[in-house]
């Protein structure tokens, strides 16, 4: 049965089987590394083989409520990097990086900074920009982004629409695909419906062809 440890600021998920290969996934704005979807996601990649780590950002290691200060997201990022490189000391293959939207929008900011980071990224609910804001977009960094990306949105998510998606996915040169989810809103769906949208954005990660997962 896979394990479930403390880890690096977060909780590391060691699959039965490994392939070899890890995936480092953190929380938005409001939330944890505790966050009900990243639990479920690091549930799927790891029945998948991978060796997951669920890490919680810099700021939220030092305060346990609130959100992030924006001056403030350059340690996000280097928190970041630091779990990366502490996965690799634990497996000998591909670490790929991730997030839902805050969290994610600082992977694809630090994979600009450092394109030999992760192999792949995956990214839900990017925060393309804040709602009701559509004119101040967060893509100054897209062109840079070399590492191949899956983006997962929701037809309902209020910081960016699916069209508003694709006219900035546009901007990234490196391969990149969008799954898009019906009638979801920023959080990607309730609970109960986790584990269904966990299954497709695994076999979708695997298809998208960023690397083998499995």
């Amino acid at each position: 049965m896979p394990a479930v440890t403390a880890f690096e600021g977060g909780f590391l998920h060691t699959p039965d089987g490994a392939t070899g290969n890890g995936l480092v996934l953190t929380h938005g704005a409001s939330s944890n590394c505790n966050a009900p979807l990243l639990i479920v996601l690091a549930e799927g990649f790891c029945a998948a083989g991978l060796t997951v780590l669920r890490y919680n950002l810099a700021f939220r290691q030092a305060r346990p409520h609130g959100p992030p200060y924006p001056a403030m997201a350059a340690r996000d990022r280097a928190g970041l990097a630091q779990a990366v490189r502490a996965m690799r000391e634990r497996v000998s293959g591909k670490i790929f990086l991730g997030g839902h939207s805050y969290g994610g929008r600082q992977s694809t900011m630090l994979a600009a900074e450092e394109p030999d980071l992760a192999a792949g990224l995956l990214l839900m609910s990017y925060p393309l920009h804040a709602p009701g804001r559509p004119a101040e977009l967060r893509t100054a960094h897209f062109p840079k982004l070399g590492t191949p990306a899956l983006f997962v949105h929701g037809t309902r998510d209020p910081f960016g629409s699916v069209d508003e998606m694709r006219a900035a996915l546009e901007l990234i040169a490196a391969p990149h695909e969008m799954v898009v989810v019906e009638s979801a809103g920023h959080d990607l769906g309730g609970k109960g419906s986790y584990a269904r949208l966990a299954e497709r954005v695994v076999d979708a990660f695997r298809e998208f062809g960023v690397g083998a997962i499995s």
